[in-house]
């Protein structure tokens, strides 16, 4: 078990992915929750396409700084976090990816992931996310985390052009 496990109740425990069966997990969770979370926000065509398998894939290529939420052991929950991919916030962390599956929602999954999440970025007083602008569900839980808008969007096209939105919070 990781000495970094935060948490240990309802046996989820949240922990930094070490094994190759655990990424293979955060590719499951990615596909899974992208196809339960996005029906009617990213085009049906483009979910239908996505498979385990190029998610496992993309986990595998890039496995650093990611936090895995485990139930015994099956994962159901992932995040990616690290320093700033965008040009504008240069001196701020970034939370890349959160997803739990959908039969974990209420179990504060999510809350736990961003906790430890926000804490591996300690060392930024600003963090951000992006999120789908009709996610209303993962809006509603990072307002409650503290995250606002700071006004700025970009267009993705996923089989059909999505929008996404940027949401920050700073330390303090």
């Amino acid at each position: 078990m990781d000495v970094r496990e935060l948490f240990q109740d309802d046996f989820i425990c949240i922990k930094s992915a070490e094994t190759d069966e655990e990424l293979c997990g955060r590719g499951y969770v990615h596909c899974t929750a992208w196809q339960e979370a996005y029906r009617g926000i990213v085009c049906d065509r483009y979910l239908d396409t996505m498979t385990v398998e190029a998610t496992t894939a993309r986990a595998r290529r890039f496995p650093e700084n990611t936090l895995v939420a485990k139930d015994k052991d099956k994962v159901v929950g992932f995040a990616v976090y690290g320093p700033s991919r965008d040009e504008d916030l240069p001196n701020a962390g970034e939370v890349e990816a959160i997803y739990v599956l959908k039969e974990y929602y209420g179990r504060k999954v999510g809350y736990r992931l961003m906790n430890e999440a926000f804490s591996r970025l300690g060392e930024f007083d600003t963090v951000f996310l992006w999120v789908f602008e009709k996610n209303e569900r993962a809006i509603n839980f990072y307002h409650k985390y503290g995250f606002e808008f700071d006004g700025c969007k970009k267009e993705w096209t996923l089989g059909t052009p999505v929008t996404i939105v940027r949401m920050v919070k700073k330390r303090g």
